[in-house]
């Protein structure tokens, strides 16, 4: 096993902050990758939000409040349309997809104009988990954020059960296990922080109950969870919900089992795959995903395996030090590799998310080197 030396993460570290803070916008929108064609101009909840929670565990506190405060403002934008979401939902007549809220929107809190994957819940109840994190991390107060999530709570409530895009903008016609992670840890995360209070936090609590029953009933196989109802193959998100998200207990069965699937089926050497059947860039191993599945190594007690997963994400960095969204040392389906670098050109770089997943496995291993001014 190759291990990148300690010296070089440090580098890589600090790298990582400055590629996240200075192409951050001034509203508090992350880019998903500042260059890349088919990402340029927009932030999803979902990755910002991960982006956020990176951010937040190196010490980069004004960063993650500033894209807290743009989910906020996106969401409280939009707060007519959630409204007529959750009444359509009441009445038993829920809009169609393409009137539910999408998973990214322009820097601005716009809906944009290009065709796009985008009915995703995960998004949304990630930012309410991640808001919470933050603010318990750093004493920061909630009350800023609460408008916003009560909108975000009923949106979730309303919608949760319904299929849609997965964290790969794939299978709409699926109800996702790690998208109801998602959900179910951003429900129990508001009710608990204090974004929501009352009723609605009581709502909250009871939904994100109901969510993991219906993982634990619906979404698992052979003892261990599975991409979407129906299915018996693993994905590599699913890891989130042992760690960070901490749906599902590390030390369980179903966790243990959980982390063996997604080892055995879609690791190699280190990197991981999203799920056996990608395609996209001929399906190569991405650094977020390892550093996913490291955080729930290192919550099983298993710091061995995380810092080897985290060795390897690092050594994905480029001479200039960026980390991309995926590398092609080892592809899955390599026949489509080209179609994509035709389609959008070659794979993003830097992905910010990739270097916000080294950022958190790093705070989470002990190897970050202290905090940066708020």
């Amino acid at each position: 096993m190759t291990t990148t030396p300690r010296v070089d993460l440090d580098a890589l570290l600090d790298r990582s902050r400055a590629v996240i803070t200075t192409l951050q916008q001034p509203n508090g929108a992350y880019p998903a990758s500042p260059t890349f064609s088919a990402y340029r101009g927009y932030c999803w909840l979902r990755d910002g939000a991960f982006i956020a929670d990176g951010a937040s565990a190196a010490g980069e506190v004004a960063s993650a409040s500033a894209f807290f405060d743009w989910c906020a403002m996106v969401v409280e934008r939009h707060g007519s349309r959630i409204d007529e979401i959750v009444a359509a939902a009441a009445a038993g007549a829920p809009l169609p997809d393409d009137r539910m809220l999408p998973a990214r929107f322009t820097f601005d809190g716009s809906l944009g104009d290009d065709d796009w994957w985008d009915f995703q819940l995960d998004g949304y109840g990630t930012w309410l988990w991640a808001a919470a994190e933050h603010a318990a991390r750093h004493g920061v107060d909630v009350g800023r954020w609460s408008a916003a999530a009560a909108l975000t709570i009923d949106y979730l409530l309303s919608s949760w059960q319904r299929p849609c895009f997965d964290w790969w903008e794939e299978h709409s016609e699926e109800v996702h296990v790690s998208t109801l992670g998602c959900v179910a840890a951003g429900l129990a995360a508001a009710a608990d922080s204090g974004l929501v209070s009352g009723d609605r936090a009581l709502r909250a609590r009871a939904g994100a109950e109901r969510v993991r029953a219906r993982i634990e009933q619906s979404g698992v196989v052979d003892g261990h969870l599975v991409k979407w109802f129906g299915s018996t193959a693993v994905d590599a998100s699913l890891s989130a919900l042992i760690a960070p998200l901490g749906v599902i207990d590390a030390s369980s069965d179903l966790g243990a089992a959980t982390l063996r699937a997604v080892s055995a089926d879609l690791e190699v050497d280190g990197g991981v795959h999203r799920f056996l059947a990608d395609t996209f860039y001929g399906g190569g191993r991405w650094p977020l995903l390892s550093c996913f599945l490291g955080l729930a190594y290192a919550a099983s007690g298993d710091r061995d395996s995380a810092q080897r997963l985290l060795d390897w994400a690092a050594s994905t960095a480029t001479d200039e030090g960026t980390l991309p969204e995926q590398v092609a040392g080892h592809l899955l389906s390599p026949e489509h590799q080209q179609e994509w670098i035709d389609r959008w050109g070659p794979v993003a770089n830097p992905l910010l998310w990739s270097h916000a997943m080294v950022l958190r496995l790093a705070a989470e291993l002990g190897t970050n080197r202290g905090e940066v001014a708020a």
